[in-house]
């Protein structure tokens, strides 16, 4: 089963808060579910711009999504969050604009920074992505991307490759693993992130779990850097979930 099981997924609702936080009606709560799907997916597009191949890709951790009756709070969680805001809020006035538009709703957004991305596991993942599809090699990638997630305070981390790598003829999957990974432990901090990098030969998938610690000992590296919107660590064994719409 732990092996199987989303880790983020299994802890949500005992150690870790829900992606969108709202209550609704049965008449709205799949057209309210629907929009939240919509709108991560609208920004990671917006922030990313295919035509240039240069651009690095936009380094959002995680989008979390808050609704009232008077307007929608998202949280964006990103190790690169000055180029979310743009010069003098500019972009992020833009993407307000571009998010009201498609949602017909009142929209704030509001940005919280990755401080380590080395330790986030969905971070891992893109910068892994990134640079396979410049061509670098993919078990010295997977080598070094251990090594900083060590360094950086993680108390394991387990990568797994998936498809044509090298440019081989058949795909296979490769998989790398150092420190401890407790699955089944829902105390331990276990992050997960996944990512797709798009090569002349095909797709490789890229799945990343890191573990970041204990909640009950509060031995946990976090990532991210204490603002507005950010989740409080839980300390108890089981924590009262928040109710998602």
């Amino acid at each position: 089963m732990g092996q199987k099981v989303r880790p983020t997924g299994f802890r949500t609702g005992i150690m870790r808060p829900w992606r969108s936080t709202w209550y609704a009606s049965k008449q709205d709560y799949a057209e309210l579910l629907l929009e939240d799907a919509k709108i991560r997916q609208f920004i990671v597009n917006y922030l990313t711009d295919k035509k240039d191949r240069k651009q690095q890709r936009p380094g959002i951790s995680d989008i979390r999504i808050e609704r009232t009756r008077e307007q929608v709070t998202i949280y964006i969680t990103s190790s690169r969050v000055g180029a979310i805001i743009g010069k003098k809020g500019e972009k992020i006035e833009k993407l307000t604009k571009a998010l009201e538009k498609l949602t017909r709703r009142h929209i704030e957004v509001k940005t919280i920074e990755v401080t380590r991305p080395e330790i986030d596991a969905q971070l891992i993942a893109e910068d892994i992505a990134e640079q396979l599809e410049k061509r670098a090699s993919f078990r010295r990638t997977m080598k070094q991307a251990m090594q900083r997630a060590m360094e950086n305070g993680a108390k394991g981390v387990k990568l797994q490759l998936s498809g044509r790598l090298g440019g081989a003829e058949m795909a296979r999957c490769e998989k790398s693993m150092e420190g401890s990974i407790p699955l089944s432990t829902l105390r331990c901090k276990v992050e997960y992130g996944f990512a797709e990098a798009a090569t002349p030969q095909g797709n490789i998938g890229i799945k990343v779990w890191v573990n970041q610690g204990d909640y009950l000992t509060g031995e946990i590296a976090d990532s991210t850097e204490a603002g507005a919107g950010s989740t409080p660590k839980r300390r108890g064994r089981r924590g009262g979930g928040q109710r998602q719409g």
